[in-house]
């Protein structure tokens, strides 16, 4: 299939826009209208009450916050939700109804818990990035947006605009990772971790798809299975609510440029909403000034995305079809080192709002991935094109690896009300990868190889919550059986493949995972808690079977490694008044034969590590989250996290930190809003010291890093932006191997968005 670029997604896109644009106001009569029920920060609010003028309930909001009023227009209705106060509208079209929290009473959000549960009653800290926080960040990227929040980093310091993709995992917790993440991300429940590798393609998702972002840390395999010991990143996807175009488009330094399109029309219970983008930069080159060479050059990339959403929602059934495309191109650093990635997507299913208010949730999903990369050496000894060089010369290409792998997978759970104050979740999924590994070495070993894995991994879980007075109670456990099965590796010999002669290990391991957490409200506005969990991580295809290289390190695969296995537990002090909350806990995680990249030749080049089950590592820390709103026009948010770090167990960098795990960090955004004057919101950062390699020989410095977003609103339909990224230019070490790289200078951009139509 030929590559789609940008130019082509916007001309359709367009289009389809065209299309989809509202035709004018309908006359008056009787219809059914989309609303939106928001809190103040823009958050979605579930299971929001909806009142006819008699008093008689004709509607209740889904987990989107979203339903659908029939009524002859106008027509008043009144809205009311747990913990806010009610507010009374006049409708005439679709609309967004925001509620104010109640006095004396605490705001309710939506946790991992796969239902809304309050602040003072969730026994695990739960942090949510409502649409306002995502869309006036001064990052680009959606990892920039992430790192709002205190404890939350990549594998490595640098944003995805030049990141390698094996260095693309998250950290939680201060657990670290390696190219695979320990923490997991969803969609509308859909994993969106790498089915091959575990990393996270963050320029994926349109970014005008996204109306929220929930986290939860801490273990959730109980719920959701492998990868989540560090915790949950759970992304809201936009719904079609009414007919619209919304168009954002930005420009900057080194060449960046994000334009992003997303156009939705709703007739009657139809709803289509398609979105997409193109996200590049000219990048920068990241080896330091004073350690540059002839061979370096910019680091970027070139990337677009697209997705089409159907939907019929009735208000008791609602059906959907979703499809997704995504395509990038990089260059990482040198010109033999690049990678590519084609990624398609589909899931398809059902949300049915059963009687006695008991919920069920289908999703079939699946994904077709393209991955490609190529991997050299550098050397420091002058060539014939560069006779008096002295440093970083030449490069010799050493491999080249296309990695296609197909993903199939299904999610069903139900939830039921049992009586006053409990509730009862079950559910099962299965989730099934098969991967091929097709790579020609070069040089002195030069080979062909191809590998093909199986995976699969199947579970069924229970969540019991009860809530009796000033006492919340969640019992849970997942049993999941992993297998990996039918691999085989071929070598090409002569014209003959032939078996190699280390085949692929066939291993099935049984896992059962429980979390138990318990809350105690103090007086209206303070809750204790406290939370034990165990959970797992299965060993990815790609650190069992594949080498990878970021820089000058090259990590070798093992094919004997086996699951980690989490044990976990924090205790947490909570308050929430109407001007705020804040969230303080401390928290102990020791993770069993973890999968770490152990040094094994530090002077070789490149240097030389190997995917290794270390004995243990332990994380044991405390955090602190904040929201606050004092005024209005203002709010501000952030929070602390000291973690001490280290490997507890084992003959191998006993007493280490973990690498890329600093022991100190804090954020705090500060975000001011007229109607007259507009934004002006400022996202700051601090990283203690941390190291870059298991043994704690290449030290990264700590920093503080400045950011600032400004709009300004013409009328209702056309905002203006800019946009600084590390203002006062500060070098930010990301990595040394052992020369150093840094991360993004100092950057600006300008942008525009234009909105037609949305009634959201």
């Amino acid at each position: 299939m030929k590559n789609f670029k940008s130019k082509e997604i916007f001309c359709l896109l367009v289009l389809t826009a065209l299309f989809l644009a509202p035709a004018g106001a309908s006359a008056q009569g009787s219809s059914a209208i989309a609303i939106t029920v928001e809190d103040g920060h823009g958050a979605a609010i579930s299971g929001a009450s909806i009142l006819d003028s008699a008093g008689k309930l004709i509607a209740r909001t889904d987990a989107s916050g979203q339903a659908r009023v029939p009524c002859t227009i106008p027509c008043t209705v009144s809205v009311s939700a747990k913990g806010f106060s009610a507010k009374s509208a006049q409708l005439s079209a679709a609309t967004v109804i925001p509620l104010t929290p109640a006095a004396d009473s605490e705001q309710v959000v939506v946790s991992a818990y796969r239902t809304p549960i309050s602040v003072l009653d969730s026994p695990v800290a739960t942090r949510q990035l409502p649409q306002v926080a995502l869309d006036t960040t001064a990052a680009v990227t959606l990892d920039g947006e992430l790192r709002q929040l205190p404890g939350v980093e990549l594998f490595r310091r640098s944003s995805s605009l030049v990141a390698n993709p094996s260095s693309q995992g998250i950290s939680l917790r201060a657990l670290g990772s390696t190219s695979a993440s320990r923490t997991l991300v969803t969609e509308d429940d859909v994993p969106l971790n790498d089915a091959f590798a575990g990393t996270i393609h963050w320029l994926e998702q349109p970014e005008l798809a996204i109306q929220s972002i929930e986290l939860m840390r801490g273990g959730a395999s109980d719920l959701y299975g492998s990868s989540a010991i560090g915790g949950v990143v759970s992304i809201i996807p936009v719904r079609p609510s009414s007919d619209g175009v919304e168009l954002r488009s930005s420009f900057g330094a080194e060449g960046t440029y994000d334009d992003s399109l997303l156009a939705e029309a709703k007739r009657g219970p139809w709803g289509l909403l398609a979105s997409g983008g193109g996200l590049a930069t000219d990048g920068f080159i990241q080896e330091a000034p004073s350690q540059r060479g002839p061979v370096d050059i910019r680091s970027n990339v070139h990337s677009q995305n697209a997705m089409l959403l159907a939907e019929h929602d009735s208000g008791q059934l609602r059906l959907m079809l979703r499809g997704s495309g995504f395509n990038e191109a990089r260059n990482n650093g040198t010109p033999y080192q690049t990678n590519g990635t084609r990624l398609w997507r589909y899931a398809t299913g059902a949300d049915w709002q059963a009687p006695h208010n008991a919920t069920l949730v289908m999703r079939f999903y699946g994904s077709t991935d393209h991955f490609r990369q190529t991997f050299s050496s550098i050397s420091n000894a002058p060539n014939a094109a560069n006779p008096s060089c002295s440093y970083r010369c030449g490069e010799t290409p050493t491999k080249f690896s296309l990695t296609p792998d197909n993903e199939l997978g299904a999610v069903a759970h139900w939830n039921q009300p049992l009586g006053a104050g409990l509730l009862l979740v079950v559910g099962a999924d299965s989730h099934d990868v098969r991967v091929w590994d097709r790579e020609q070495s070069f040089g002195s070993s030069a080979a062909i190889t191809n590998l093909h894995d199986h995976q699969r991994d199947s579970a069924a879980y229970a969540e019991a919550m009860w809530v009796h007075k000033q006492w919340t109670f969640v019992g849970s456990g997942r049993m999941d059986w992993f297998q990996n099965y039918d691999g085989q590796q071929l070598t090409l010999k002569g014209s003959t493949w032939t078996p190699s002669a280390t085949q692929p290990p066939q291993f099935n391991q049984n896992f059962f995972d429980p979390r138990l957490g318990i809350s105690r409200k103090l007086a209206t506005h303070w809750a204790l808690s406290a939370s034990g969990f165990q959970a797992f991580r299965a060993p990815t295809p790609n650190e069992l079977y594949r080498s990878t290289q970021v820089g000058n390190k090259l990590t070798t695969f093992n094919g004997s490694l086996v699951s980690e296995r989490a044990t976990g537990w924090e205790i947490g002090l909570a308050t929430d008044y109407r001007w705020g909350s804040i969230r303080s806990s401390y928290f102990l995680t020791q993770v069993d034969r973890p999968i770490t990249a152990v040094t094994i030749n530090p002077t070789s080049s490149p240097i030389l590590l190997k995917r290794e089950n270390l004995g243990q590592i332990a994380s044991r820390g405390v955090s602190v989250d904040f929201q606050l709103k004092p005024f209005n026009w203002l709010a501000i948010d952030g929070g602390y996290q000291y973690a001490r770090a280290t490997v507890t167990q084992g003959t191998q960098d006993l007493g280490n930190w973990i690498p890329e795990v600093a022991h100190n960090l804090a954020t705090m955004n500060v975000r001011a809003s007229h109607p007259r004057i507009g934004t002006l919101n400022l996202q700051s950062r601090l990283s203690g010291r941390q190291y870059d390699d298991d043994a704690n020989a290449f030290l990264l410095h700590g920093y503080f890093r400045l950011d600032a977003y400004a709009s300004h609103d013409f009328g209702r339909r056309i905002e203006v932006f800019s946009a600084g990224e590390n203002l006062f230019d500060r070098q930010i070490e990301v990595s040394k191997t052992p020369t150093t790289t840094l991360a993004t200078p100092r950057v600006g951009r300008v942008g525009f968005l234009i909105r037609l139509g949305l009634g959201r």
